[in-house]
C-alpha cells in the first residue's frame, strides 16, 4: 500500500492561488555558507535578468527608449530586459519571508529582494509570492504599479498604503557571503536587512557570521551613500559583535537611537519577521542597531 505523498508532491498538489504551508518546506535551520551549494548566479550584475522576478516592472517599448539600462552586457551574451526600477532593498537571509511580505505594501514602488541559501525555504517564499500575486490579480481590476516614483528609504506611515499586489517583491536562492557583488553593482541598494542571522556561537565558527570586516566592505560597495544596514538579533553577544565590526568600518556610522525608534523599518523588523514573533512569544529581548553608509572620502 502506498504511503502518504512526499513533501514535494504535497507542494505541487495545492490549487492555483492557494498559499503554501510551511510544514511541507521544512529543512535544517542552518546551512554552511562555505559548502558547495550548487548555486546559479550571474557572472556580473549586468548579466542578471530581473524580469523573471518582477514582471510588472519590465519596461515597455516606449519606456525602453527613455530608461537607461544599467545591465549593458557584451555582445557575447543576450541583454536582459530593461526594467523601470532597480532592486533597492535586500533582505539577506530572508527565511520564510515575513519581512518581505510586510514591506511590500509599505514600499510599493521599491523592488525588494529576499536572498536565502536554503533550497526549501526559498521555494516556500517563491510559491507564496506567486500565490499572493494570483490572489491580488483576481480580487483587483487595477493594473500593478509600474511608475518610476523615487525610492523612499523610510516612510512616516501618515497615509494608508495601497492594497498590495506583491509584484515588487521576489526571492532567490543565493550565498551572499560569496556572491553579493555578482548581483548588485556599486551603490545600487539603499537598504540592507540582516534579521536574526545565525549566531555561530563557537569561536571557530565566527568566520561564518554575516557581519565581518570583509563582508562589511561588500555591503559598503553595494550600498549608496546615505543608505542603511538594519540589524536585529536576540543574541546579545552577536549584537555586540555586529555593532563592533560595523562601527569599526570606515564606511559606516551608527544611527542615533531617537532616529531608530521613529523608523518604520525597525518596527516592521521587530514585529513581522518569523524570528521576531517567536522571540516575542517567548518573552525574549531584541537587540537592534542601524548603520548609515557614509560618503566616500575624496581621492587625494
Amino acid at each position: 500500500m502506498a504511503g502518504p505523498p512526499k513533501k514535494r508532491q504535497r507542494r505541487e498538489d495545492k490549487q492555483e492561488g492557494e498559499l503554501p504551508q510551511k510544514k511541507y518546506y521544512r529543512q535544517r535551520a542552518h546551512a554552511n555558507p562555505f559548502s558547495d551549494h550548487d548555486l546559479t548566479y550571474p557572472e556580473s550584475p549586468s548579466a542578471m535578468d530581473w524580469s523573471q522576478h518582477y514582471p510588472a516592472f519590465i519596461a515597455t517599448e516606449e519606456q525602453e527608449s527613455t530608461t537607461p539600462n544599467p545591465a549593458d552586457t557584451t555582445d557575447s551574451h543576450p541583454k536582459p530586459k530593461k526594467m523601470t526600477q532597480q532592486v533597492t532593498i535586500a533582505d539577506i537571509g530572508c527565511g520564510f519571508g515575513g519581512l518581505l511580505f510586510a514591506l511590500a505594501p509599505r514600499f510599493p514602488q521599491s523592488l525588494i529582494l529576499g536572498m536565502e541559501i536554503r533550497t526549501s525555504v526559498t521555494e516556500f517564499v517563491q510559491d507564496k509570492i506567486t500565490a499572493l500575486r494570483k490572489q491580488a490579480q483576481t480580487t483587483s481590476n487595477t493594473s500593478p504599479h509600474t511608475s518610476t516614483t523615487t525610492d523612499h528609504p523610510t516612510m512616516n506611515g501618515s497615509s494608508a498604503p495601497p492594497p498590495p499586489s506583491y509584484q515588487n517583491i521576489s526571492c532567490l536562492r543565493a550565498n551572499t557571503m560569496k556572491f553579493l557583488p555578482n548581483f548588485f553593482p556599486r551603490s545600487q541598494l539603499h537598504t540592507i536587512f540582516l534579521c536574526f542571522p545565525d549566531p555561530h556561537f563557537k569561536t571557530r565558527k565566527h568566520k561564518a557570521r554575516i557581519v565581518s570586516p570583509t563582508l562589511n566592505s561588500e555591503y559598503a560597495y553595494v550600498l549608496r551613500p546615505g543608505g542603511k544596514i538594519y540589524t536585529i538579533t536576540d543574541v546579545e553577544d552577536l549584537h555586540c559583535w555586529m555593532v563592533e565590526h560595523l562601527a569599526g568600518h570606515a564606511s559606516f556610522e551608527r544611527v542615533a537611537e531617537e532616529e531608530v525608534e521613529g523608523d518604520v523599518c525597525v518596527e516592521v523588523m521587530r514585529r513581522e519577521t518569523e524570528e521576531g514573533k517567536k522571540v516575542e512569544r517567548n518573552g525574549g529581548r531584541k537587540f537592534v542597531a542601524v548603520f548609515r553608509r557614509l560618503e566616500d572620502p575624496p581621492w587625494p
